[in-house]
Protein backbone atom coordinates (compact mmCIF):
# COMPACT_ATOMS: atom_id res chain seq x y z
CA UNK A 1 0.00 0.00 0.00
CA UNK A 2 1.51 3.12 -1.02
CA UNK A 3 1.79 6.56 1.55
CA UNK A 4 1.62 10.27 1.77
CA UNK A 5 4.61 11.80 3.39
CA UNK A 6 4.03 15.19 4.42
CA UNK A 7 7.22 17.32 5.02
CA UNK A 8 7.61 20.62 6.68
CA UNK A 9 10.53 22.80 8.08
CA UNK A 10 8.88 22.99 11.31
CA UNK A 11 7.88 19.66 11.62
CA UNK A 12 8.99 15.54 10.87
CA UNK A 13 7.36 14.41 8.86
CA UNK A 14 3.62 13.15 8.92
CA UNK A 15 3.34 10.02 7.01
CA UNK A 16 -0.15 8.52 6.16
CA UNK A 17 -1.31 5.46 4.51
CA UNK A 18 -2.53 6.67 0.89
CA UNK A 19 -6.38 6.41 1.60
CA UNK A 20 -6.38 8.47 4.59
CA UNK A 21 -3.58 10.98 2.99
CA UNK A 22 -5.96 11.08 -0.18
CA UNK A 23 -9.19 12.01 1.83
CA UNK A 24 -7.50 15.20 3.85
CA UNK A 25 -6.17 16.12 0.29
CA UNK A 26 -9.80 15.86 -1.01
CA UNK A 27 -11.14 17.56 1.84
CA UNK A 28 -8.64 20.18 0.83
CA UNK A 29 -9.50 20.07 -2.59
CA UNK A 30 -5.61 19.78 -3.39
CA UNK A 31 -3.86 17.79 -6.14
CA UNK A 32 -3.14 14.15 -4.84
CA UNK A 33 0.19 13.72 -6.93
CA UNK A 34 2.24 16.95 -4.76
CA UNK A 35 1.59 20.15 -3.98
CA UNK A 36 1.86 22.24 -1.37
CA UNK A 37 0.28 24.34 1.40
CA UNK A 38 1.21 27.72 1.95
CA UNK A 39 0.99 29.56 5.45
CA UNK A 40 -1.66 32.27 5.04
CA UNK A 41 -3.62 28.68 3.12
CA UNK A 42 -3.44 26.64 6.64
CA UNK A 43 -6.44 28.59 8.87
CA UNK A 44 -8.97 27.53 6.04
CA UNK A 45 -7.24 24.03 5.66
CA UNK A 46 -7.72 23.33 9.53
CA UNK A 47 -11.44 24.99 9.08
CA UNK A 48 -12.14 22.56 5.96
CA UNK A 49 -10.83 19.39 7.96
CA UNK A 50 -13.26 20.75 11.39
CA UNK A 51 -16.14 20.51 8.84
CA UNK A 52 -15.94 17.71 7.34
CA UNK A 53 -14.84 15.93 11.02
CA UNK A 54 -18.36 17.26 12.07
CA UNK A 55 -19.84 15.98 8.78
CA UNK A 56 -18.65 12.53 9.45
CA UNK A 57 -19.78 12.26 12.91
CA UNK A 58 -23.12 13.80 12.24
CA UNK A 59 -23.89 11.63 9.41
CA UNK A 60 -22.61 8.24 11.14
CA UNK A 61 -24.92 9.68 14.41
CA UNK A 62 -28.15 9.76 12.21
CA UNK A 63 -27.46 6.88 10.64
CA UNK A 64 -27.31 5.10 13.91
CA UNK A 65 -30.28 6.71 14.79
CA UNK A 66 -32.51 5.80 11.75
CA UNK A 67 -31.29 1.78 12.39
CA UNK A 68 -32.13 1.87 16.36
CA UNK A 69 -35.42 3.61 15.24
CA UNK A 70 -36.40 1.10 12.96
CA UNK A 71 -35.39 -1.54 15.00
CA UNK A 72 -32.52 -2.58 13.54
CA UNK A 73 -28.56 -3.45 14.33
CA UNK A 74 -26.96 0.09 14.21
CA UNK A 75 -24.28 0.16 11.36
CA UNK A 76 -20.63 -0.58 12.07
CA UNK A 77 -18.27 2.32 11.06
CA UNK A 78 -14.44 2.25 10.98
CA UNK A 79 -13.00 2.11 14.33
CA UNK A 80 -10.75 5.09 13.54
CA UNK A 81 -12.63 8.07 12.29
CA UNK A 82 -11.67 11.10 10.57
CA UNK A 83 -11.54 12.92 13.26
CA UNK A 84 -8.09 10.80 15.36
CA UNK A 85 -6.84 10.40 11.76
CA UNK A 86 -6.83 13.62 10.66
CA UNK A 87 -5.32 15.22 14.55
CA UNK A 88 -1.88 14.59 13.33
CA UNK A 89 -2.34 16.58 10.50
CA UNK A 90 -4.20 19.70 11.69
CA UNK A 91 -1.23 19.78 14.54
CA UNK A 92 1.26 19.78 11.95
CA UNK A 93 -1.01 22.98 10.17
CA UNK A 94 -1.19 24.60 13.16
CA UNK A 95 2.77 24.55 14.44
CA UNK A 96 3.61 25.46 10.56
CA UNK A 97 1.02 28.22 10.27
CA UNK A 98 2.63 29.73 13.75
CA UNK A 99 5.65 28.86 12.38
CA UNK A 100 4.84 30.53 9.00
CA UNK A 101 6.63 27.94 7.04
CA UNK A 102 4.65 25.49 4.34
CA UNK A 103 3.90 22.42 4.28
CA UNK A 104 4.74 19.86 0.98
CA UNK A 105 4.04 15.99 0.41
CA UNK A 106 5.21 14.35 -3.38
CA UNK A 107 8.66 16.13 -3.97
Amino acid sequence: MSLYRFKSRETGDLVMLKPHGERILEILGKDKTKGIIQPAEMPAAMDAIKAAVAAEEAEQKRLSEEAQAQGEVPPEFDSVGLRLRSTPFVEMLQRCAQAQVEVVWGV
